[in-house]
């Protein structure tokens, strides 16, 4: 018999009605005694981690979600955990990195209506992340919707509708039809079958999304406050250099020590510095490049790789190195560090 351990930390699936609108209330138990009867082949037992709207979601309760799930690895054969829906896939992510070699599954999941609404997506939400939590497939993933997306690669796509979530840039692991679980590809078990737990963080990031006009003294004072800058920047990887020219405010940010790593704003097919003259002069080898990552997975990653090192080549290497399918690469081979 399976045994599942369900870790809550609010959101909209455990909201009820405020003065002041929806806030989470229910408690992990509660959550539980919504679902419909269910399969005596798994036991179900609950904790409540905590008890927020996701957006009040900080890298620290990422630390506590991590922690709890490898403190109880050996008592469970999988884990689920219910989530608001807005920053579930920076959990998710920052999850994959911070739990590696994992051979159970670890589940994120959530709603779009509270589960204790008369019409909800949060009952057959839950119930197929139990069930898909008991076919033993290691990993971190997120279940919305009947579909089964890689940690690395879910985005929230939608504020309202059920099919919130989306696997971008990288095939869905797998469709959810009632009892069955319809497979497009299955996760490699782990070399190594000890989990590890690494939970370094530096939540010194921060993610700017160009926009035609930005001042390029903003950089002066991001610098100040923060290790490392996401920059969003247009197309497959332009950034402006002329009128207001922001190649050499990025050029000093990189000389006084912040990792630098350019995006796109755009969500499907990632970057790509050496198509455009715009790309070619903000590449160098001190950039760090992020392929066809999302933001939801790039700023996790580069928190935690800030946290393990100071040294921006080796930063470097890290966040240009696939871990748990967030990063698709030719030429380099997936590795866990």
């Amino acid at each position: 018999m399976k045994k599942i351990l369900l870790l809550a930390t609010g959101g909209t699936i455990a909201s009820v009605q405020g003065q002041q609108g929806l806030a989470p209330a229910l408690a992990s138990e509660e959550l539980i005694s919504y679902l419909p009867q269910l399969d005596q082949n798994y036991v179900i037992e609950s904790k409540g981690l905590m008890s927020i709207d996701s957006t009040n979601m900080q890298p620290e309760f990422w630390i506590t979600i991590a922690e709890a799930v490898y403190e109880n690895y050996q008592l469970y054969d999988g884990f689920v955990i219910t989530h608001g829906t807005d920053t579930m896939a920076f959990t998710a992510a920052a999850l994959s990195y911070m739990l590696q070699n994992l051979n159970k599954p670890v589940v994120l999941t959530g709603s779009q209506v509270p589960i204790s609404f008369q019409r909800t997506d949060a009952k057959k939400n839950l119930t197929d992340a139990i069930f898909f939590a008991c076919d033993g497939i290691g990993g971190v993933y997120v279940i919305f919707d009947g579909k089964v997306i890689s940690g690395t690669r879910a985005v929230k796509l939608r504020t309202k509708s059920y099919d919130a979530f989306a696997s971008v840039n990288h095939p869905y692991v797998a469709y959810i039809d009632g009892s069955q679980i319809y497979y497009h590809w299955k996760p490699s078990p782990p070399i190594d079958q000890k989990p590890k737990l690494d939970t370094s963080l530096c939540p010194d990031v921060f993610l700017l999304k160009l926009y035609p006009g930005m001042k390029p003294e903003l950089f002066d004072s991001l610098k100040q406050i923060y290790k490392g800058i996401v920059i969003e920047s247009f197309g497959s990887g332009g950034v402006p250099f002329q009128g207001r020219d922001l190649l050499p405010k990025i050029k000093e940010c990189i000389d006084e020590g912040l990792a630098m790593v350019i995006a796109t704003q755009c969500l499907e097919e990632g970057e790509d510095l050496k198509l455009y003259e715009v790309g070619h002069k903000v590449a160098n080898d001190r950039v760090i490049l992020s392929g066809d990552m999302n933001s939801e997975a790039i700023v996790p990653k580069l928190m935690w790789a800030l946290g393990k090192t100071k040294d921006l080549q080796e930063v470097k290497r890290m966040m240009e190195t696939p871990i748990a399918s967030d990063l698709n690469c030719k030429t380099t081979k997936t590795a866990v560090l």
